[in-house]
């Protein structure tokens, strides 16, 4: 019975390092290879996952394009033709920052533009409120006296 439970506890030990995250280790010629294989690794999107760097995910899709990308890499392709492959293959989203295109101007601008709509709003309800606080309330001798009446109804003395 005790090598059994022994047994068991060896199992879910061993069994354990199996659930720990993979981490894939590159080989690089030069260290400039790296340095470009952790940027462009750091600004492309997992395609499988939602907001998470290919560097970040565990996902499969990540792994086999971090292996893409490092293959690439040691064939000697600049980081635009990769950049390119990429956008080929899964489009904008595949960058964390799109290109500016006409599909994409309304993503670059969008914010910005509606910043100034909110600021043109915000200015022009402000510029009324100020034309009517400014304004005098001139009341003709019928609207004083229903004016002082409702006075007089909410404050009895």
């Amino acid at each position: 019975m005790k090598k059994l439970q022994l047994l068991m506890l060896l199992l879910c030990f061993v069994g354990s390092f199996s659930l720990v995250a993979q981490i894939d280790t590159f080989q690089f010629d030069t260290d400039e290879q790296q340095q470009r294989f952790r940027r462009l690794s750091d600004e492309l999107r997992c395609p499988m996952c939602q907001n998470t760097n290919l560097t970040g995910s565990t996902g499969g899709v990540a792994e086999d394009l971090r292996r893409e990308v490092h293959r690439m890499i040691i064939e000697g392709w600049t980081d635009a033709e990769i950049e390119q492959f990429m956008f080929d293959r899964y489009g904008d989203f595949i960058f964390y920052r799109p290109r500016l295109r006409a599909e994409t101007v309304l993503l670059w601008f969008g914010p910005l533009i509606f910043l100034l709509i909110g600021a043109w709003m915000a200015f022009g309800i402000l510029r009324k409120a100020r034309i009517v606080d400014q304004a005098e309330l001139d009341l003709d001798p019928t609207q004083q006296q229903q004016l002082q009446d409702l006075l007089e109804k909410m404050n009895p003395h």
